[in-house]
């Protein structure tokens, strides 16, 4: 399983795609230090910064740019059939592939988070966010990573996912916010730090639970799919 992470990160990062990862952070970080810079109060710019940028656009965006990647391209060019040819157990596949898709998602999100809760609202704060980051990171990688293996386009829905269900109907119809990612994090800062900077719409049992559900599905269910490709090769 390691030398297939191993493999998994050496290919993330030896792509273009690797790049994508630098402007929101860039972006969140600059925009926390330009408003503190100028001592402007933070209740005017935390929530549409952190909230608005850092947990809605960041976060998820940065996982569905590496949870497609650590798979999507080895199912679109074939290559996927050279690692299914491995005698390796299609659990250790997935599990290696979103073990590196959840710690660069992780990394690149919590630590521009991390630095902007704290000049924002203090250290508390920074790392409330970075927590619940990296619990966003899990969800979010679990799922886009079974895109990549159910769906030709994983990018494309993804976004659907993010901008449609999360950023309008999440926000607006109350009955999807249970299904939403961006909810659960939210929520999960703002009870470990609470600023009045955060608006979480779901409870924190619900947060917890769902985000594990959420991690724990989409990774049994990219295990079964993933079978599935073994079978399919092999009567090919």
């Amino acid at each position: 399983m390691s030398t297939v992470a191993y493999i998994t990160a050496r290919g993330l990062f030896g792509r273009r795609r690797v790049l994508l990862l630098l402007p929101l952070p860039l972006l969140l970080i600059g925009l926390a230090l330009i408003c503190r810079s100028y001592d402007v109060d933070p209740n005017q710019w935390g929530q549409a910064v952190v909230q608005g940028l850092g947990l809605a656009v960041l976060l998820p965006v940065i996982s569905l740019i590496v949870g497609t990647g650590v798979l999507g391209s080895e199912v679109d060019d074939g290559t996927i059939v050279h690692i299914l040819t491995k005698p390796l157990p299609r659990r250790d596949i997935i599990l290696a592939k979103l073990l590196v898709a959840v710690g660069v998602s992780a990394v690149a999100s919590a630590v521009p988070l991390f630095i902007a809760g704290v000049l924002a609202s203090g250290v508390k704060f920074g790392i409330a966010l970075a927590v619940a980051a990296a619990a966003g990171a899990v969800a979010y990688s679990a799922l886009f990573l079974l895109l990549s293996l159910v769906t030709r386009r994983p990018v494309l829905l993804g976004l659907v996912y993010i901008l449609v269900w999360e950023g309008l109907l999440g926000r607006w119809v109350s009955g999807t916010r249970v299904l939403s990612i961006e909810q659960y994090v939210i929520t999960i800062a703002d009870k470990m730090a609470p600023t009045g900077m955060l608006d979480g719409k779901v409870s924190l049992p619900v947060a917890l639970v769902m985000a594990t559900i959420f991690a724990i599905g989409g990774t049994l269910f990219a295990i079964n799919r993933l079978g599935s490709f073994s079978v399919a090769g092999e009567t090919s």
